[in-house]
C-alpha cells in the first residue's frame, strides 16, 4: 500500500507537522508542488487557512491528482479557526475523493498569536495521528 505526505506551508508550522509524520511514516514530506507520481492509497494533506481558505495551491494539487489518490486523511495548523477540515471536505467531494473522518488540527504560531506550537506535544500526537491512521487502514510499515 502506498503512503504520500503533501502540504503547503507559509509559515512553517504545517510544515512541522508533515515532516513529524514522515519521521514516524519513513515517507518524506514533501510540497504539493511536487505531484503523485503513482497511485496512493493513503494521502495525508496538510494545510493551513490563509484568507478564509486553503491555497491555491493545495486547490491545484487536488485537482492535478484526483486519479491517484485513495482516501486523505487531513492534518492543519490554523490561528483562530478550528481546522481546513469543512474547506478540504468541500473540495474533494467535488472531485469524488474520500476524506478520512478522522483529522489532526493545532493551533500555529502566528504573530504574537500561539507562540511555540507546535511544539512537542502537538509533535508527538500527530505522531500518533499518523500511526492509527496507518493501522485503522491495515498497512503494515
Amino acid at each position: 500500500m502506498k503512503i504520500a505526505i503533501r502540504y503547503f506551508s507559509r509559515g512553517g508550522n504545517t510544515k512541522k507537522l508533515a515532516e513529524a509524520i514522515g519521521e514516524e511514516l519513513d515517507v518524506p514530506a514533501e510540497t504539493v508542488d511536487k505531484p503523485l507520481e503513482e497511485d496512493t492509497d493513503i494521502l495525508f494533506l496538510g494545510s493551513a487557512i490563509y484568507a478564509y481558505g486553503v491555497d491555491e495551491h493545495v486547490r491545484k494539487f487536488i485537482s492535478d491528482n484526483i486519479k491517484k489518490i485513495g482516501v486523505v486523511y487531513n492534518f492543519s495548523t490554523t490561528a483562530i479557526v478550528k481546522s481546513t477540515y469543512s474547506h478540504i471536505e468541500k473540495l474533494l467531494k467535488l472531485r469524488g475523493i474520500t476524506l478520512a473522518e478522522e483529522e489532526y488540527a493545532c493551533k500555529g504560531e502566528f504573530g504574537p498569536l500561539h507562540k511555540g506550537k507546535p511544539g512537542d506535544k502537538e509533535i508527538k500526537a500527530v505522531k500518533t495521528f499518523a500511526r492509527k491512521a496507518v493501522e485503522a487502514n491495515s498497512v503494515t510499515l
